[in-house]
């Protein structure tokens, strides 16, 4: 499936821009990037002009159901650049700014756009990269006088849960640079063509950064484990790629 989303990254840099732009496409080869970095007359800054010669660029280079622009910045004023260019465009709807973590949000969110996730789906993926202060509220202990009840009407037993296709199993990573990079998206990319929920050492497999937080090197054993109709085939061919040296 090709990717029905493309990004555009806006900075005060143009080198900046153009970097993220670089890093994200080592993990999403797929995708279309394009870099709306520093003003028209190279200094630093945002550009008006720049940032809607991109933005309608990325808009030529995807079409279907579901497909759009995901648009990415660096600082306050640049994402006012941003509004701006998106409340002229002739396409607002297919166009979603994201306000995340520049970087860590671009790769991310391509890796998703590289296995086809639609426009909604690859800019929640990007949000759940903001970074959020104070935003969980404290879990109140349960009241001794209302214990936690199991097994009531209603509830599936334990046994019946069970019952969803399971498999695990553990490989020894082969791969000179680990879990990291462009492996790391590799894998994610894999996973994600699976009907199957799977963790590597208790990480959601299908997030790039979660992987690489691991910190798993060559020669280091992690464990699969998947849940779901494609279970078993997914921890095979899993456990294939991380044992092949690519």
């Amino acid at each position: 499936m090709s990717a029905r989303v493309s990004f555009v990254i806006v900075s005060h840099s143009a080198s900046l821009a153009a970097g993220v732009c670089e890093l994200a496409a080592q993990m999403a080869p797929d995708v279309r990037f394009e870099a709306a970095g520093g003003t028209d007359d190279g200094r630093i800054g945002t550009s008006y002009d720049r940032v809607e010669a991109a933005l309608e660029a990325a808009l030529a280079a995807v079409d279907g159901e579901g497909s759009g622009v995901i648009v990415l910045t660096d600082l306050g004023s640049a994402t006012m650049t941003v509004e701006s260019v998106i409340e002229m465009s002739e396409d607002p709807e297919r166009v979603r700014f994201v306000d995340t973590a520049l970087v860590e949000g671009a790769v991310a969110s391509s890796v998703r756009a590289q296995v086809g996730d639609d426009l909604d789906q690859v800019a929640e993926a990007a949000a759940a990269l903001a970074p959020r202060l104070n935003d969980a509220p404290a879990q109140e202990a349960p009241s001794p006088a209302n214990p936690p009840v199991s097994g009531g009407a209603g509830e599936a037993p334990a046994s019946l849960e069970r019952c969803v296709p399971h498999a695990e199993g553990d490989a020894v990573v082969a791969d000179p640079v680990g879990l990291h990079a462009r492996p790391a998206a590799a894998f994610t990319r894999l996973a994600a063509t699976f009907d199957a929920e799977i963790t590597v050492n208790g990480v959601d497999a299908t997030s790039m950064l979660l992987l690489m937080t691991l910190g798993v090197g060559q020669g280091a054993t992690v464990h699969i484990e998947a849940n779901g109709a494609d279970a078993t085939a997914a921890v095979a061919a899993l456990t294939d790629m991380l044992e092949r040296t690519n």
